[in-house]
This record gives C-alpha cells, sequence and structure tokens, in this order.
C-alpha cells in the first residue's frame, strides 16, 4: 500500500468545500430546528446551528485579535429576536470572506506550528463538513463527505487530534492505550498511529504508511472519517484485530475531539 506526500487541499478546494457544507447546514436546518440529531445525543438541530456558528464567530475573534479570544469576546448565540438560522448564514459568509485572504496571512491557532489562516481554511472545511452531517442525520438522508476532504479529514483527526492532542494533559490517564497500536486505511491510504511506551511527552506517534498494529480499521473515506469522529457505529467500516484495541481507539478519539 502507497501514501502520498500529504493530503492536504488546495485552498480554494477547502473554500469551496467549507461554502457548500456551510449553506447546506443552513437549508437543511430549515424548519427541522426542533428534531434530535441521532449521533450526539441530547443535541436537537438547533443545537448544531447554534454550535456552528460559534465556532465561526471564535474563529473570526482568532483572525482579528491574533490571540485566544477570552469568553465574551465573540457572539455564541444570535441577539434576542434574531432569527437562529439567519444568524448562522452572516457567519458563514463572513467567515468566508476572511478566508479568502492568502493562506499565509498570520492567525492565532492553536496548534502552534501552523499560526496562519491556511490552518483555518482547513479546520473550518473539516468542521463544516461532520456538522452538515450531524444536521442531516435529523432526517435520516446523510450525504458523503466528498471523496478528497474525507481523506483529509481522516489526515488531520489522526494528526491534530489524536497525535498532537492527546497527552498534553497531565491530569490524563493514558494507561489504556499505552502499548497499542492502530492501522487507519482507506483506498491507497494508510496511517499508523501507536502509543509506544517512552514516546515523547507522552504523546501519540503517527506514521503515514502501513504496519503491523493490534487493530486495523478501514473503508470508504466519509464513512471512516464519521467513524472517527463518533457519527458511525463499527458497522459502517471494517474492523479487525483486538476488540480491546479497537475501544481504546474509540475512547481516544472521543476524548481527544471533545
Amino acid at each position: 500500500m502507497t501514501t502520498t506526500s500529504t493530503t492536504r487541499l488546495a485552498p480554494d478546494r477547502y473554500l469551496e468545500l467549507l461554502a457548500a457544507d456551510g449553506r447546506r447546514l443552513a437549508d437543511v436546518a430549515e424548519g427541522r430546528l426542533g428534531d434530535p440529531v441521532p449521533p450526539c445525543p441530547g443535541w436537537d438541530v438547533a443545537e448544531v446551528v447554534r454550535h456552528t456558528g460559534s465556532v465561526y464567530n471564535h474563529k473570526l475573534a482568532c483572525i482579528e485579535l491574533q490571540r485566544r479570544p477570552e469568553d465574551g469576546e465573540w457572539p455564541t448565540d444570535p441577539a434576542e429576536g434574531e432569527d437562529l438560522v439567519d444568524w448562522y448564514r452572516r457567519a458563514l459568509d463572513a467567515l468566508l470572506d476572511a478566508l479568502r485572504a492568502d493562506p499565509g496571512e498570520p492567525s492565532y491557532t492553536w496548534y502552534p506550528p501552523e499560526q496562519d489562516l491556511g490552518f483555518w481554511q482547513r479546520r473550518m472545511a473539516q468542521e463544516t463538513a461532520v456538522h452538515r452531517v450531524d444536521a442531516e442525520s435529523a432526517s435520516g438522508q446523510v450525504t458523503a463527505v466528498d471523496d478528497d476532504l474525507a481523506v483529509d479529514g481522516v489526515d488531520e483527526v489522526l494528526d491534530l487530534f489524536a497525535r498532537y492532542a492527546v497527552g498534553d494533559d497531565p491530569d490524563e490517564d493514558l494507561t489504556a492505550y499505552t502499548g497499542r497500536s492502530w492501522l487507519v486505511r482507506t483506498g491507497r491510504y494508510a496511517w499508523h498511529l501507536s502509543a509506544a511506551p517512552g514516546a515523547p511527552e507522552g504523546q501519540l506517534v503517527l506514521r503515514r504508511g502501513a504496519g503491523a498494529a493490534d487493530a486495523t480499521v478501514s473503508g470508504e473515506a466519509s464513512e471512516l472519517l464519521l467513524w472517527l469522529w463518533g457519527r458511525r457505529p463499527h458497522s459502517a467500516v471494517t474492523v479487525e484485530g483486538d476488540p480491546q484495541a479497537v475501544t481504546a481507539l474509540r475512547t481516544l478519539l472521543a476524548y481527544a475531539t471533545q
């Protein structure tokens, strides 16, 4: 099995997908705001719209302030009497306008190696695709994440969330992960994630390529991405190997993506 050196998309492609998925989210939310969202217990479609609009406003604050925003420095809800979906659409349009600049333009992000708009172009396209699926799931009429974005999303969640974020909290208990390894595959792409004893700062190690592992999870790119984000059951992908290792991976990802 071979892999390419990167799954990254062109900036214009991220913006194209962000716009399409973001507008689709708003369209499917109209008239369904009170419907429950099965993959997210306790959420209804209104909460998906509110949460995603709040995320957009937070990123706009990151770009404007060039630092981590403090509580109260970005709108998390529409004003009293303001239509929720209209508020969301305005936040989406404002974010798209801000992200149409050169991806190398500086911006605060939570990932130190990438302090630029390019990080948010990718992250917001990925965020929006998952929440668009959340909104669609209320009716059961879910459309797949575009294949190129889904492949890149698998890379992102394993790299930026699992590899980077796990082990960062000194109070986190890593005993369920230590010594385990996982292989994640879709098409010609493969990722090997391991929690070897003595890994730097307790973090996981990610290698782009195949290798021996305690458990393997594979599938079509969109279904695999949504499984990694906890939006799909085990039946949506092919799971092989140690069941306890698979459970540990889902627990790890739930922690990393909370």
